[in-house]
């Protein structure tokens, strides 16, 4: 018994030391990660203050318009494609 107890607590302590290895490795990607945040924050807030966020959201409006004109348009355009295919097909009669 005393040899079982002396091998699970060397397993033991290595687990422990394996653990520790992979908490600071875990603690360095997130120092990573924040810091990587951190540079974002900054990189946005100086890319919003040169915006003018009205003019983009003109732009952004004008853009919605026209997709929606070419939305309609297109399907004006399949649906007299669709009924001129049902025109010009040749009707089998058996």
């Amino acid at each position: 018994h005393l040899f079982n107890l002396k091998f699970a607590a060397k397993e033991l302590n290595r687990n422990a030391k394996k653990c520790d290895k992979e908490e600071n490795a875990e603690k360095a990607k997130i120092k990573k990660v924040t810091k990587s945040m951190a540079d974002v924050v900054k990189s946005m807030d100086a890319t919003l203050r040169s915006m003018n966020l009205e003019k983009i959201s003109a732009l952004m409006d004008k853009f919605e318009q026209q997709f929606e004109t070419l939305d309609v348009q297109t399907q004006q355009m399949e649906d007299t494609m669709s009924s001129t295919t049902t025109l010009t097909t040749p009707q089998v009669c058996y």
